[in-house]
């Protein structure tokens, strides 16, 4: 007879299920094929939080006979591994990193996994801060003199206070430690466990027996500051796991398709192959890439050519999967399944290049790797000396508690984090946010820059350039037929007659893809739009949208009326930014717009090499190749087109304005119009470098002095732990120096904007070819 209650062989049997990760199956389902009798699995591992995860991960797999590569992407916790299709056992790799101490499951781009981890450091932060504050209070009282008995209720209040806060803010460092060790592993969270542990134990042990000194607050106040570092560090890689997630967010789950029988399916995005015809409506997002079999239409195709004039397209025409169809109904037929569509190429170039960005080592990372084996050794040895010396095992306890606490890497750990913080305020009041942690050191390393075109150096907006010229009736009509477009140029003319009343309604008002608006009032026949459609009256497919100065025309019965010319404004200073930028390293343009558009903006902007008509794998490509000559790459752009070159630079950045793919991918993003905020974003990283340096110096220095103090005994584990606090206060004094002169330097940013914009004033304005 089972000694089991019924049910319990079940219930471990479904724990384990829960926990076992995908099996064989599900891999050979869910991979890809990469070629050459290869798969690639991508499975999510919530537990990587440290370089060591990714030394540890990659070596652990890469053992594996049949795997030939292991890639861990940190930043959206990430682990794509490159195994052979002949695997009898594929979910051998799942078992491995169980093996390892790490969960797995299968990655997907679109689920909306919020980050636990998050919440948990806040509420252990503001415990540990609490417990911290109210136990210090104590000790004020015990440390001035307070009498035996007086002294004994503190310390017990203090030991009530201390036992829960630091089994709950604790459990941060306290999980990771007991998986390291029942991995047979070390970090740097188990020697912190252990002095934390140790502390409380001694100081309950004394407080039990009377005893004078107990150091509660060494052991809370420890754990206050170590959480400080680690919540800044997760709050930092946090902000760069969007970027990929939100360009997946582009593709539709679904299409409506069209079977051989005239009947209608709508189909998971998954299930669409080549030859499958989809039936596209006004607003709907294309699923994959596709040829055009019929109707005529304009496309948003930003996240292609990142212009923001729409294609026209109709039967023949090539369209990109992740393009969204503006205007017309279209009937297409697809070219390729999803996972081989131009949306999913973009998302492989930016993973691919997010990866190598995500092996970036921190110096503070790369000299606490042997901290926790030399911890543990002097603190042992210390121990070991001092009970040999004394006798005393207590003393020789305290003595290597206090050398486990004032070796703690609260300075280290605080060296990097606080100054990003503190610089990321600085660029904020500047108008810049930074959205990852490394980014100011990378950005202090840029010796050229590459910029966009439309969006970044130009607003990225059309507007009507000749208004005083024109007519305002004429005006005013092309503005009322406009407000029922969402062309650009159909908008831009709306705007620029304000407010549009309409005191005469259209009978009848239409657009034609490709083409304009019609609109009939008092038996007379309006069309905007394209020059050869307006006048004519006829629709001629193809050739070029207007004229060579972007212009729409108005027409009454085929009588022209007006002809609009827009133009796409110069950011405020973008001379002069680029002048400055000149005088410190290489300024080039790469743009998706025509030869001669871009010609005419980089001659006025002073910029000597130039590339037009790139699509974003030509971008990322330029960018990556200048990196393997050697050059730290800073791309400023701002289209989706823009992204996978965002990821690809040593570091990037984007204007506000930025579609949410582009902000998402760059590191940097920009708040005003103003591109002083690229050169301020440089100066004040290359300050923030300077500063990281001496914080890593100062700790240095600080353990050279504390950790003989701490083995001679000079140092109780009080001490230690205001030792340990105290580097750490003296690391985020040395931090807010980067706040020096904040006030006067945004008051020259004030003038600088004003100066620059009035110089921009001056500029010919680049005028933009876009139209119907």
């Amino acid at each position: 007879m089972s000694c089991c209650a019924p049910g319990t062989e079940s219930a471990v049997e479904l724990e384990k299920a829960l926990h076992a990760g995908p099996s064989s199956e599900e891999l050979r389902l869910t991979s890809r094929s990469v070629g050459e009798g290869l798969r690639q699995s991508d499975l999510s591992v919530p537990g990587i939080h440290c370089g060591a995860c990714i030394r540890t991960i990659e070596n652990g797999l890469g053992t594996l006979d049949f795997v030939k590569s292991a890639r861990v992407n940190m930043s959206t916790k990430r682990v794509s591994v490159v195994w052979s299709e002949n695997a009898e056992k594929p979910d051998v790799i799942v078992e491995a990193l169980h093996g390892l101490g790490y969960e797995a499951h299968l990655f997907d781009f679109s689920s909306e996994n919020e980050d636990s981890t998050l919440p948990l450091m806040l509420r252990s932060l503001a415990v540990a801060g609490f417990a911290a504050a109210n136990i210090m209070l104590l000790s004020v009282s015990v440390w001035s003199g307070a009498e035996a008995a007086t002294r004994d209720l503190f310390h017990w209040i203090s030991a009530l206070i201390a036992a829960p806060a630091l089994a709950y803010s604790g459990r941060v460092f306290f999980h990771s430690a007991y998986n390291a060790l029942s991995h047979k592993r070390l970090n740097m969270d188990v020697p912190i466990s252990l002095a934390v542990i140790l502390a409380f134990a001694m100081s309950l042990y004394e407080t039990a027996n009377s005893g004078d000194h107990v150091y509660f607050d060494a052991s809370v106040t420890l754990l206050f500051f170590l959480l400080i570092g680690r919540t800044l560090d997760h709050l930092m890689r946090e902000r760069a796991r969007s970027a990929v997630k939100g360009l997946a967010q582009l593709a539709p789950r679904g299409a409506m398709t069209l079977k051989a029988d005239g009947s209608r399916e709508f189909v998971a995005v998954d299930d669409i192959t080549a030859g499958s015809m989809i039936l596209l409506a006004a607003g709907d997002r294309i699923p994959v890439d596709a040829r055009v079999v019929s109707g005529t239409s304009d496309l948003d195709c930003s996240l292609v050519n990142g212009e923001s004039a729409p294609q026209t397209v109709s039967q023949g025409n090539i369209v990109r999967a992740g393009t969204l169809n503006l205007t017309g109904a279209l009937q297409i037929e697809a070219m390729a399944p999803a996972s081989q569509s131009f949306l999913a190429e973009m998302m492989e170039l930016m993973e691919r290049a997010e990866g190598g960005k995500a092996r970036y080592r921190r110096i503070a990372d790369r000299a606490a790797e042997l901290y926790a084996p030399i911890v543990h050794l002097v603190a042992l040895f210390t121990f070991i000396g001092w009970t040999i010396i004394s006798g005393d095992w207590q003393q020789s306890l305290y003595t290597a508690i206090a050398v486990l606490i004032i070796t703690c890497p609260c300075a280290l750990a605080l060296a990097v984090p606080v100054v990003q913080v503190v610089a990321a305020g600085r660029l904020f009041e500047n108008g810049v946010m930074v959205k990852e942690g490394s980014a100011m050191e990378r950005m202090a390393q840029a010796d050229m820059v590459v910029f966009d075109k439309t969006g970044t150096l130009t607003l990225g907006q059309p507007r009507l350039l000749n208004g005083d010229e024109i007519d305002p009736a004429h005006l005013k009509l092309a503005a009322q037929m406009g407000v029922h477009s969402r062309h650009p140029l159909s908008r831009a003319l709306a705007r620029s007659a304000g407010r549009v009343e309409d005191d005469q309604a259209f009978n009848d008002i239409k657009e034609t893809p490709g083409a304009g608006l019609e609109a009939r009032r008092d038996g007379v026949t309006y069309r905007l739009g394209r020059a050869d459609w307006a006048l004519s009256g006829n629709v001629q497919g193809g050739g070029e949208t207007n004229s060579d100065k972007g212009q729409a025309v108005l027409s009454a019965d085929g009588r022209f009326l007006a002809a609009f010319v827009f133009e796409d404004r110069l950011r405020s200073d973008a001379a002069a930014t680029v002048a400055a930028l000149k005088a410190t390293g290489p300024v080039e343009m790469i743009s998706g717009d025509r030869a001669g558009v871009v010609r005419r903006l980089a001659e006025a902007l002073g910029i000597d090499k130039f590339r037009a008509g790139a699509l974003p794998k030509d971008k990322a490509r330029y960018v990556s190749r200048l990196s393997d000559d050697g050059k730290k790459v800073l791309m400023v752009g701002d289209g989706l087109n823009d992204a996978p070159a965002l990821v690809s630079a040593h570091v990037s950045m984007a204007p506000a304005t930025a579609a949410d793919v582009g902000r998402n991918a760059a590191d940097f993003v920009f708040l005003h119009e103003s591109l002083t905020a690229v050169t301020k974003a440089i100066e004040i990283s290359k300050k923030s470098g300077q500063l990281i340096r001496q914080n890593l110096g100062l700790a240095v220095i600080y353990n050279m002095i504390a950790i003989p103090s701490a083995i001679l005994g000079y140092a109780s584990p009080l001490v230690a732990a205001l030792a340990m606090s105290s580097s750490s206060l003296v690391v985020v004094a040395n931090a807010l120096r980067l706040r020096a002169g904040a006030k006067a330097d945004a008051e020259k940013i004030k003038r600088d904007i004003a100066v620059a914009r009035q110089g921009a004033a001056g500029l010919e304005p680049a005028t933009v070819e876009q139209g119907r």
